[in-house]
C-alpha cells in the first residue's frame, strides 16, 4: 500500500502537516509515552489500552493501584533519571569540548544489568525485569494473497496513519537539524521495509518516538546510527540477548522519560503562538488535546481537520483594507497604519489580500460596500425610481425644465415603496427622453431624495489575488456593474496575467465592464484619475497646467516627469 502510494507520488499530502500541527501532535505523543512508562517506573501491573480516552483509563488504573507501588522500582527510576538528566545537560553545555557525547544511557543500562544480576533484584525486591529474550528470527514465508481483500480496508488507514505519524516525528528533527525530507521517498522506504519485514512476520514499520528521542539525544543524526542500531539489535537477537535479561524495566522507563524532555518542552510554543498567531495556537491546542484524548490516529485526523478549517476561515474572511498614498511617494499602504497620508477627494483604493472564490465572494462584496460607504445597488434603484417619478411629472406637465433650472407645480413627493418591475430598477439609468442630464448630488424636483454619492473613482488592488473561480467572476462582475451604473469609475490594478487571461476566456468583458479599466500599477491608475478628475479646490489655471505641462503636479502624489499626457500603462 505505502509502496504504491510512493510510486504514485502521493507524498504531497505531507504538505498539510504544518510545523504547528506537528509540534502539537508530537507533544501529545510524548505525553502518551510518558503515561505508558509510569507503570514501569512505579512497578505496577497495568494492562495496555488503546483507543479514545485510553490515557484517562490508564491513569485511572494507575491511581487505583498506587498503593501497590514497588519502592525499589521508584528509587531506581529516580536515581537513573537524575543521573541521565545531569549528564545530558553537561553534554549540551560542553558539546564543543567533548569529542563525542557521553553515552550515559548505554552506561546506565550496562550498570543496571550488572547490579540487578549481582543482587538478584527480581527475587529479592520483586522488580519486573526484561526476562527471556527469544533467540533468532522467524523463518520467512510467502505472502498470503487470499487474505488481501479482507485486510485491504484496515491496511489503508493503517498505512496513512503510520506514515503520517512517522513523518511528523521526522519533520521535528528535520527542522531542528536543518535538513529536508521528501514524502514520496519516505513512503517508498516504508513500503519496501514492510513488504520485506512481513515475510518474517514483523510488525508494520512506522516510528518509535521514545527510541527516536533517545537516539537523537545521544548524537545519532545520520543513517549510520540507524545501521549501527540494527546491527546491535541483530547481535542481541542472535547471540547476546541473555545479557539483557536481568535489566529492570524501570531503568528503560526512566531513560525514555528523560529523553522525552525535548518533546514535552514544545508546550512552551503555546504562549508564543497565542501572542503572535491565535489561529495557529488553536491548531496546536486542538491537535494536542485531540491526540491525547482520542488517540494518536484519530487525533492526527482531528488536527488536520482543525488546520484545514483555520485555513478556510482565513481565506473566507481576509483582512481587506482601504489604502492611501504616503505623502510624497508612489507607495500606498493601509490608511489605518499611517498618519501622513494623502487621499484624493472622491477616490477609494480597496485592497483584497487573498484569492477570491465561492466561499468569500459575498464577504468581499460586503467589505467593498463598507469601504465605499454606500450600497450601489440600493442607490441605483433609488435613482431609477426617481427617474420614473420625474418622467411621470413631465408627462403630467407638473414639471418644466428651464435654462436656470426647473419649475414644478406639485408639492413634495412621498417616496414610493413600489418595488414592481424590480428588474427595470436594476438597469443602468437612462436619460435619453429627458431634456437634461440629472445631477444626482443636486436638489431634485419635488424634494425627491436619492442617496448622495461623492465617490467618482474606485481602485481595486489585485496584487494579492492569485486566482478567481467562476462564482467569484460572476460576483465580481455584478459588483463592478453596480458601481459603474451609479457613475463610479472602477479600475483594477496589479492583476495577474493568468487572471486577466481567464477573464477573457470566460467572456467577462462587455459594454460596461471593459479591459480598459485594468492598469499595470496602482500609481499609474491614480495619476490617470487625477488627470481625469482634477480636484475642485484647485484653480482652473492650475488644472490646465496639469494637462499641458511636461510634469504632472499634485499635492501628496509624487510627480512623474514625461513629455505629453500622463502615460496610461494598461494591459
Amino acid at each position: 500500500m505505502q509502496l504504491g502510494m510512493g510510486m504514485l507520488q502521493v507524498g504531497f499530502v505531507v504538505m498539510y502537516l504544518s510545523d504547528t500541527l506537528v509540534s502539537g501532535f508530537t507533544t501529545a505523543a510524548a505525553i502518551h509515552i510518558l503515561v505508558s512508562q509510569l507503570k514501569f517506573v512505579l512497578g505496577l501491573q497495568v494492562p495496555g489500552l488503546s483507543g479514545p480516552l485510553s490515557i484517562i483509563y490508564t491513569l485511572e488504573i494507575i491511581f487505583k493501584k498506587i498503593t501497590s507501588t514497588n519502592v525499589c522500582d521508584v528509587v531506581i527510576s529516580l536515581v537513573i533519571m537524575v543521573i541521565v538528566f545531569i549528564v545530558k545537560e553537561l553534554n549540551d553545555r560542553f558539546k564543543s569540548k567533548l569529542p563525542v557525547p557521553i553515552p550515559i544511557e548505554v552506561i546506565m543500562t550496562v550498570i543496571a544489568c550488572g547490579v540487578s544480576y549481582a543482587f538478584d533484584f527480581k527475587s529479592r525486591f520483586g522488580i519486573d525485569i526484561v526476562g527471556h529474550i527469544p533467540k533468532g528470527y522467524e523463518p520467512p514465508v510467502a505472502p498470503n494473497m487470499h487474505i488481501l481483500k479482507e485486510t485491504a480496508v484496515e491496511a489503508f488507514p493503517m498505512a496513512i496513519v503510520g506514515f503520517a505519524v512517522a513523518f511528523s516525528v521526522a519533520k521535528v528533527y528535520a527542522v531542528k537539524h536543518d535538513y529536508t525530507i521528501e514524502g514520496n521517498q519516505e513512503l517508498i522506504a516504508f513500503g519496501v521495509s514492510n513488504i520485506f519485514g512481513a515475510s518474517f512476520k514483523s510488525f508494520a514499520a512506522s516510528t518509535a518516538l521514545s527510541r527516536s528521542a533517545v537516539q537523537e539525544s545521544t548524537g545519532g543524526k545520520t543513517q549510520v546510527a540507524g545501521l549501527l542500531s540494527a546491527i546491535i539489535v541483530m547481535i542481541v537477537t542472535l547471540a547476546i540477548g541473555f545479557l539483557l535479561e536481568p535489566l529492570p524495566k524501570s531503568v528503560l522507563g526512566a531513560v525514555v522519560i528523560v529523553n522525552l524532555k525535548g518533546m514535552l518542552m514544545q508546550v512552551k510554543d503555546v504562549p508564543y503562538l497565542f501572542k503572535r498567531d491565535k489561529p495557529d495556537c488553536v491548531v496546536w491546542l486542538g491537535t494536542c488535546l485531540a491526540s491525547i484524548l482520542l488517540g494518536l490516529d484519530l487525533g492526527l485526523a482531528a488536527g488536520l481537520g482543525v488546520e484545514l478549517i483555520s485555513v478556510v476561515i482565513r481565506a473566507q474572511f481576509p483582512r481587506c483594507s482601504v489604502l492611501a498614498n504616503i505623502r510624497g511617494t508612489d507607495i500606498y499602504k493601509d490608511r489605518k497604519d499611517f498618519i501622513d497620508i494623502y487621499e484624493p477627494e472622491g477616490v477609494k483604493i480597496f485592497r483584497i489580500p487573498s484569492p477570491i472564490f465561492f466561499a468569500n465572494i459575498e464577504f468581499f462584496r460586503g467589505k467593498l460596500v463598507e469601504a465605499v460607504g454606500f450600497n450601489p445597488l440600493r442607490v441605483l434603484r433609488k435613482r431609477n425610481k426617481a427617474l420614473r417619478t420625474i418622467r411621470k411629472l413631465l408627462k403630467k406637465g407638473d414639471l418644466q425644465w428651464t435654462i436656470t433650472g426647473y419649475n414644478t407645480s406639485c408639492g413634495p413627493i412621498k417616496d414610493s415603496e413600489d418595488e414592481s418591475n424590480m428588474e427595470e430598477l436594476d438597469l443602468p439609468t437612462d436619460f435619453k427622453d429627458l431634456p437634461v442630464r440629472i445631477d444626482w448630488n443636486a436638489e431634485l424636483p419635488g424634494n425627491i431624495i436619492v442617496p448622495r454619492v461623492d465617490l467618482h473613482s474606485l481602485i481595486l488592488d489585485f496584487a494579492a489575488v492569485s486566482f478567481l473561480d467562476i462564482s467569484a467572476l460572476k460576483g465580481l462582475k455584478t459588483s463592478l456593474k453596480e458601481l459603474i451604473r451609479v457613475e463610479v469609475d472602477v479600475y483594477i490594478v496589479a492583476c495577474d496575467p493568468y487572471i486577466l487571461q481567464k477573464l477573457h476566456d470566460c467572456c467577462f468583458f462587455d459594454d460596461e465592464v471593459q479591459p480598459s479599466m485594468f492598469f499595470l500599477t496602482l500609481h499609474d491608475a491614480m495619476l490617470h484619475i487625477l488627470e481625469k478628475h482634477p480636484e475642485t479646490t484647485e484653480k482652473k489655471s492650475y488644472n490646465e497646467k496639469i494637462m499641458t505641462t511636461v510634469t504632472v503636479h499634485h499635492p501628496g502624489v509624487r510627480s512623474r516627469d514625461r513629455n505629453g499626457p500622463v502615460p496610461e500603462t494598461r494591459f
